[in-house]
């Protein structure tokens, strides 16, 4: 995360800096009278200088509407059936940290339970496929993470990985059964915290989890350039923390990132691989876009000192890595690192996947969902699970 927060400043940086230029090249274009040229009339362009005016009016346009032409270089064309952008009736529900939680059912009400929790400036919307993929078999639990899409903050504006462990608990709760949880990049996280702080959790009421494109310790240890990622955090932790107070100046930088297009280009960058469509850009451009700042460099500060790798040895229920072999937010290593760690993980390899490669690829994501939510539930959904290896037994094996 730390790794898309310094991409996307950067981008965001350009933004501003392209639509300065292009307000420049379009005052500097025009010959203005003064007292040594009293003949000169106003708004006359210099002999020479047209191209000023080509530029500036070109970078101006590309400032205000490149969210509708860099998606056309960047992604595929749509092509698809793609499920609607919509939330489902939902309740509100006391978080552990006192927030209040947003939560939506979906699929089978009588079901088989599964719990998704997405990532970090996100929101559950980011599970439409899954509910398409999924709903038929599953009772399907999605949450917003405290600050995010529905949900409220916490009362004392504290954010932790264990408060969001506690709040997981809290909607597995909800589902009234016994569940597998489900979790992407911070989500990911938040299921490994529950694990490993609250192991009484584990066999009765949590099944089995499923790890997507995350990691085990700080993102920062784990991202693409993380030497140079980490080294630059105190820089960064600075202007994470301006962004705090200075909110609503940050929603506006952001917001134009995401007029000019700027924002598509860095979301492109950091989170998907070759697959993406416009659409799906789209989608998570925008949500990126309209989290909250602060609280986005409030979960940022949350996940620097986090690491939970000397709790996953004792994660002692059927645990299935998801992991994208393009991913740069979180690099295929800390999928390898807790396979190895946590006695009898299972990691599965996405080529050609980012960060997003659950979002970009839905159907091979959901298969490996579905096939592992069957094999640790006995196969309540009804539905054929494929060939697995036995639950306890280590397999690192590319899904091809």
């Amino acid at each position: 995360m730390t790794f898309f927060s310094l991409l996307r400043g950067f981008f965001g940086l350009l933004s501003w800096l392209i639509l300065a230029l292009s307000g420049y090249l379009l005052w500097s274009g025009y010959e203005r009278s003064d007292e040594d040229a009293p003949d000169v009339r106003p708004g006359l362009i210099e002999e020479g200088d047209e191209w000023r005016m080509w530029v500036g009016w070109a970078l101006l346009f590309l400032s205000l509407f490149g969210r509708f032409i860099w998606p056309l270089i960047l992604a595929k064309g749509n092509g698809r059936n793609d499920p609607p952008i919509q939330r489902g009736e939902g309740r509100t529900i006391q978080g552990a940290d006192g927030s209040q939680i947003r939560l939506e059912q979906f699929g089978r009400a009588d079901g088989p339970a599964i719990v998704l929790t997405h990532g970090w400036g996100l929101d559950s919307t980011v599970w439409r496929y899954a509910r398409k993929d999924l709903g038929e078999r599953f009772k399907l639990l999605v949450w917003d993470l405290p600050g995010l899409g529905r949900s409220g903050q916490p009362g004392d504006g504290r954010y932790t990985l264990e408060r969001f462990g506690d709040d997981l608990h809290t909607v597995a709760d909800a589902a009234g059964g016994p569940v597998v949880l489900v979790g992407h990049s911070i989500g990911g996280m938040t299921s490994q915290t529950l694990a490993g702080l609250r192991p009484e959790v584990l066999g009765d009421k949590v099944k089995g989890i499923v790890l997507v494109n995350t990691t085990h310790l700080r993102p920062s240890k784990t991202t693409f350039m993380s030497g140079l990622v980490d080294g630059l955090y105190p820089l960064a932790s600075i202007f994470l923390r301006l962004q705090i107070p200075l909110a609503p100046l940050a929603w506006l930088v952001k917001w134009q990132s995401y007029m000019s297009g700027q924002a598509h280009i860095a979301t492109r960058i950091g989170g998907f691989g070759k697959h993406v469509t416009r659409g799906q850009l789209e989608h998570i451009t925008r949500l990126s876009t309209k989290a909250n700042p602060a609280v986005e460099a409030k979960g940022v500060f949350a996940m620097q000192g986090w690491d939970i790798t000397p709790k996953l040895p004792g994660v002692n229920v059927p645990v299935l890595v998801l992991a994208g072999d393009k991913d740069l937010i979180t690099k295929h290593e800390a999928g390898e690192t807790i396979a190895r760690t946590i006695p009898g993980a299972r990691l599965k390899t996405m080529p050609g996947c980012g960060h997003m490669g659950f979002y970009e690829l839905p159907s091979e994501y959901n298969r490996e969902i579905g096939a592992f939510a069957d094999e640790v539930l006995g196969g309540q959904a009804g539905g054929q699970a494929r060939a697995q290896p036995p639950v306890g037994t280590a397999s690192i094996t590319p899904v091809r």
